[in-house]
């Protein structure tokens, strides 16, 4: 009989992996990090068990999204999906649904748009939000995490 390995939370080991985010599409770079904090890209992935690996992603501010491309003197990538995507948010007030284009976060918080992508595609329980923490999320080349020393991870 053939015995299912199940991981225990002291026995996988988390690894730190640095991902360029340079020219790439912000739905499927999102899919690729849910997969790699979730630990789903590992031959012993647990579905109870966090064995999902640290992911630092810089360059945040470079991501492009779906559509059609339109001319933007500051952003290459910029398309009309920027500005008919809207994040909304509730402020807990009457009347407080509050709606943000792409473009005005992309202009205030372009980190933000990558993780709310992210989150949204993570468990919705206490694990999925212990796994959003292990994502680090910078703009420009430079990051807090050279102590880790994070190995670079090609995205096919």
């Amino acid at each position: 009989m053939t015995k299912s390995f199940l991981a225990k939370p002291d026995q996988v080991p988390q690894d730190w992996l640095l991902i360029d985010a340079d020219d790439q599409v912000v739905g499927r770079l999102a899919v690729k990090l849910a997969t790699i904090l979730m630990g789903k890209h590992k031959p012993t992935y647990t579905p109870h068990v966090d064995v999902g690996d640290f992911v630092v992603v810089i360059n945040c501010e470079k991501v492009k999204f779906g559509g059609r491309r339109v001319a933007h003197p500051t952003h290459p990538g910029f398309s009309s999906k920027m500005l008919s995507k809207q994040y909304k948010r509730f402020t807990g007030y009457t009347d407080g649904l509050k709606f943000t284009s792409a473009a005005e976060m992309w202009e205030k918080k372009p980190e933000e748009i990558l993780r709310l992508a992210v989150r949204r595609m993570l468990p919705k329980t206490r694990m999925g939000r212990a796994m959003l923490k292990k994502l680090k999320l910078f703009k420009g080349p430079k990051h807090d995490h050279q102590a880790q020393d994070p190995k670079p991870y090609a995205l096919k």
